[in-house]
């Protein structure tokens, strides 16, 4: 098994690509151990010392640490990822929710621009963000103001805040007028 990885924007994140399929929909992110009770590999990631979250997407597996140096931690999160597929355990245990199980917020008179909302953050925002890493979910939408979960590479990257006030804000506001301002939401 041949594991690819790539740096993310975030330099306190490395993306894993282990050419298999990782989840078959949505997405996990576990900023604890303590979370991990769905992932047995994610449990095992953080059993490194220096591993702070693991986010899992379609097809890669992304790793944040505590700042300390990629060197000695890459070899650690290979060698857990590739016994991982080779146990031919499964990724997720139970009824594991993926994506974000939060409660969005919004007004049933909304409806409409959520909708849009939504469409152009799963169309034109989420494909590209994973390519980073990382996911950006929908959250709520209350007064001109679109309310967004930053996870996995997205979440603390330096970068972010150009990504969504650039780069997020000015696409949504182009296309949905009432849009007034885009936030994060931890």
């Amino acid at each position: 098994m041949f594991i690819q990885t790539e740096a993310t924007p975030n330099p306190a994140t490395l993306k894993f690509i282990p050419g298999e399929p990782v989840l078959p929909s949505g997405t996990l992110d576990f900023r604890a151990a303590e979370e991990t009770d769905a992932s047995p590999m994610a449990a095992r990631l953080f059993q490194i010392d220096g591993v702070t979250g693991v986010f899992l997407g379609s097809d890669f597996i992304t790793v944040t640490n505590d700042g300390g140096d990629w060197q000695h931690l890459k070899p650690a999160i290979l060698g857990v990822i590739m016994e991982h597929y080779i146990s031919g355990q499964p990724m997720v245990v139970g009824d594991a929710a993926t994506a974000d199980d939060s409660e969005e917020f919004f007004d049933e008179a909304d409806l409409e621009v959520v909708d849009t909302i939504k469409e152009l953050l799963d169309t034109r925002v989420r494909p590209a963000v994973a390519q980073d890493g990382g996911d950006i979910t929908f959250h709520g939408y209350k007064e001109g103001i679109v309310y967004l979960h930053m996870r996995g590479a997205c979440a603390g990257c330096p970068s972010s805040t150009a990504t969504l006030k650039g780069g997020i804000e000015n696409l949504l506001r182009h296309f949905i007028p009432e849009v007034v301002e885009v936030r994060p939401v931890m």
